[in-house]
């Protein structure tokens, strides 16, 4: 019987470097012989991935705080059914570029979106599934900034583009989680070379029980 697998979440802010740092991880620990599946939020699945492009698509005038979340939730439902649990299941390691804790940061200390509604959403859809770590990225506006212009130029997705006080409120929700919950998250400095950011994140999962 395999053994059950290891599920880590990468969270941020735009520009934190989370998709570069779930590649390398996996690199590493494929490396080591894991089997590891990189996944994204929202997406990961045919129907999430579809509601990905509702959410994410510049066109319109896009979806009101509630309707939003609501849609992040039933794309994570459709994700942790057909992908998440099953890989764990068959003892795979699954890294996932955003989760639960960017709706909770987006749409509840962005949007305004009471956190307790938010977590009820996802112990509907989703069963209450969380990472066994979840390595939140910080880095600082300015080079957030510097990564989104050379990463976008100016075509932003629709949440990229919000003003400058809504990411604000976003980061400060991300680091409230974490002091909350310093057993389930690990806040890594992004700001520097992604080879040192790299080393910090392996030193993190290394120390997971």
């Amino acid at each position: 019987m395999s053994s059950p697998g290891k599920f880590i979440a990468f969270e941020g802010g735009e520009g934190a470097g989370k998709s570069t740092q779930a590649r390398l991880l996996a690199e590493a620990l494929r490396a080591r012989g894991h089997d590891v599946v990189v996944t994204r939020e929202p997406g990961g699945t045919p129907g999430a991935e579809a509601i990905r492009k509702l959410l994410l698509d510049t066109a319109g005038d896009g979806f009101r705080p509630h309707a939003e979340a609501l849609l992040f939730a039933a794309a994570r439902s459709d994700h942790v059914e057909r992908l998440i649990r099953p890989a764990l299941e068959a003892g795979q390691w699954v890294l996932c570029d955003r989760y639960l804790d960017s709706s909770r940061a987006y749409q509840g200390g962005g949007g305004g979106l009471a956190d307790e509604d938010l977590r009820d959403l996802h112990r509907l859809g989703s069963g209450g599934l969380l990472p066994d770590l979840t390595v939140l990225i910080e880095v600082s506006p300015e080079e957030a900034a510097r990564r989104v212009s050379h990463r976008d130029g100016d075509e932003a997705d629709r949440i990229g583009g919000r003003p400058a006080e809504y990411h604000a409120r976003v980061a400060a929700a991300f680091r409230r989680f974490a002091e909350a919950e310093p057993a389930r998250f690990a806040v890594i400095d992004g700001n520097g070379e992604r080879e040192v950011t790299q080393a910090a994140i392996l030193a993190a999962v290394d120390r997971m029980p």
